[in-house]
């Protein structure tokens, strides 16, 4: 009897080694060319990011790319006028050396369009009384390394501000309940310089959706909730928004644990 206990927990063990093994496989160097698809010219600055592993890099002037990744991995590629691509790696990919990742090019229709963002009358004395002015005052508190936006300078933007920040019940606990793994990516992302670099050169959004795998209005709901001003989430580029996202669930973080 006590033989035969002995051999189920030997291959027991053995089980769950072999599917620890499986599930975690080791991460290797990844490389590939990537190609325009019509024209099979090799793309220069292709943005790539592993996004299990939340690490990025570019293709340099040949299109080659080298990433660390393991199998089952998903690449997130794009490229400025062309279409963005996810490619799962393969135990294929790592045998051959001759990968090629093709885009496919974005077609627009361009109508002619003539940009006047302001009307301009030509007198200085008019058009400054014209021209937009940014109503997005940031309010500090001591005791805090950060200052929030608010919309005015009426007494209720404040109370607004300190509502955020004094109630916890308040501040984003469902925004943030409900991508609790996703959002852990914030500090990687933040850690990392390759993906860093390329955040800062887009502002549509579209790769922080991918990374943390939530929809554009909830970034624009959680920005909202930490008080950012209408014209900072329109015009802010893609690390400046990681940037402020992070900062507000850190102090989620802090809040939620008292």
């Amino acid at each position: 009897m006590k033989r035969l206990l002995a051999i189920v927990l030997i291959l027991l063990t053995a089980t769950i080694y072999a599917q620890d093994n499986e599930g975690s496989a080791p991460l290797q160097e990844f490389k590939a060319t990537v190609v325009n698809a019509q024209t099979d010219f090799p793309l220069e600055s292709v943005h790539v990011i592993n996004l299990n592993q939340v690490i990025g890099t570019i293709t340099d002037a040949n299109g080659k790319l080298t990433i660390n990744a393991a199998v089952n991995d998903t690449l997130y590629l794009t490229y400025l006028g062309f279409k963005p691509q996810k490619v799962r790696v393969t135990n294929d990919m790592f045998k051959f050396e001759d990968t090629r990742i093709a885009l496919t090019e974005l077609a627009y229709a361009l109508e002619e369009v003539i940009v006047r963002p302001y009307q301009l009358t030509g007198y200085l004395e008019i058009d400054v009384k014209n021209l937009p002015v940014n109503t997005a005052y940031q309010y500090s508190i001591s005791g805090l390394n950060k200052s929030y936006e608010a919309g005015n300078k009426n007494p209720s933007a404040v109370t607004k501000v300190l509502g955020a920040i004094l109630n916890p019940a308040d501040l984003l606990r469902n925004l943030f309940g409900k991508k609790p793994q996703q959002m852990r990516k914030l500090r990687q992302m933040k850690e990392d310089d390759g993906i860093r670099d390329l955040l800062a050169s887009k502002f549509d959004r579209e790769t922080l959706t991918e990374l943390l795998q939530i929809e554009k209005v909830d970034i624009q709901d959680i920005l909202n909730n930490c008080n950012y001003s209408r014209s900072f989430i329109e015009t802010a580029n893609d690390l400046q928004i990681l940037d402020a996202i992070s900062s507000c669930y850190e102090e989620y973080k802090v809040l939620n644990r008292r």
